[in-house]
Order: structure tokens, then sequence, then C-alpha cells
């Protein structure tokens, strides 16, 4: 028979609390991780808005949307087909989509300004360099405004 000695044996609570303090956090750290979380939210909001695709061809305003609503909700509701009703259906909901994006656009000067606020002390934390900035779409002037500088050091 094989006997299995366990070395250093400690008893449940005396295990809790030393894995309870190796796992605490002090509030500095939390604070740092919190400012992280913050930072990256803020330049990956901006980063999309400035990436986000341009429309090209005629502008899309708020009247000839609602306009385009009204007239497939009409469309709709006069549609016998059923495969022409859903892709009515399908063409109203895209409509309504469209309307709601052009009803709350991005506000890329706030964003900007978060990205203004965050971009140094980021691009120092993760090693990021300005052509990088520059090549992901970032315009010279919002960095420099960050306080991002051409060469490290």
């Amino acid at each position: 028979m094989v006997t299995i000695r366990r070395i250093g044996a400690m008893n449940s609570s005396e295990y809790e609390e030393r894995v309870s303090d190796r796992m605490a956090m002090s509030k500095e750290h939390k604070e740092a991780l919190a400012t992280g979380r913050r930072e990256s939210r803020a330049i990956k909001a901006y980063l999309a808005a400035i990436s986000a695709p341009k429309r090209r061809g005629r502008p899309v305003t708020r009247d000839g949307l609602e306009r385009r609503l009204a007239d497939l909700d009409t469309k709709v509701a006069r549609a016998t087909d059923p495969l022409a009703k859903v892709a009515l259906i399908q063409r109203r909901i895209d409509t309504a989509d469209d309307l709601a994006a052009l009803s709350d656009p991005a506000d890329l000067a706030a964003l900007e300004a978060g990205f203004v606020a965050s971009a140094a002390s980021y691009s120092e934390r993760k090693g990021i360099s300005y052509p990088a900035w520059r090549e992901a779409g970032v315009p010279a002037a919002t960095l420099k405004k960050a306080g991002v500088r051409r060469s490290r050091g």
C-alpha cells in the first residue's frame, strides 16, 4: 500500500487566506486597469469613426429617407406576392436602420477629444509609434494635439 503525504499541508482557511493575499489587487492597480480600459475604449471608438467607409453618390437626407419609408409602408400593404412582400419588408427595415443611423451620427469632435486625452499615454504604454497611428488614418494635427511625438525618446 502506498501512502501519500502532503508536504506543508494547510487547513482550508490557511489556504484560502494565502490565495486571497496573492490575488488581492491594490487600489492603484485597480485604477490603472480602469484607466487602461477607458483609454482603449476611447481610442477604439475614434479609430472606428475615422475608418468608417464614406458614402459615395448623392447625399442621403432625413426627408428622403422618411419619404422612402412611407412609400415602402404603402408598397408592403399592397403587395400580394409573398416573396416580393418579404423583400419590401427587408428594404423597409434597412431604410429604418439608415434613418436611425442618420439621426445618431458619431460625434467626431467628442471622439477626437477622447482620443487626444488618451493617445499619448496609450502609445507609450503599448509601444505604438507615430507612423503606426498615421498609417491607421489618424490625422497629423490630431496626433500633435494628443502630444504623440514623431520620434520616440
